[in-house]
């Protein structure tokens, strides 16, 4: 599993809502808990693109 710098992640808001993101590791993605979508990230690189984002529920919330 590769590690995102944390300076980075500082930085990076939500390209739909512009809220901040909470990193979930285990998943390796970027989370907008209030609006359901996760963005992935793959080989230590954020893909914030909405297109693949993956929605979730709110009973998924926190997954």
């Amino acid at each position: 599993m590769t590690e995102v710098d944390p300076a980075l992640l500082s930085l990076l808001v939500c390209p739909m809502s512009k809220l901040p993101l909470r990193y979930d590791r285990d998943a390796q993605e970027l989370v907008n808990d209030a609006l359901g979508i996760a963005y992935p990230i793959r080989d230590g690189v954020p893909i914030m693109l909405a297109e693949e984002a993956r929605r979730f529920s709110p009973e998924d919330h926190g997954r």
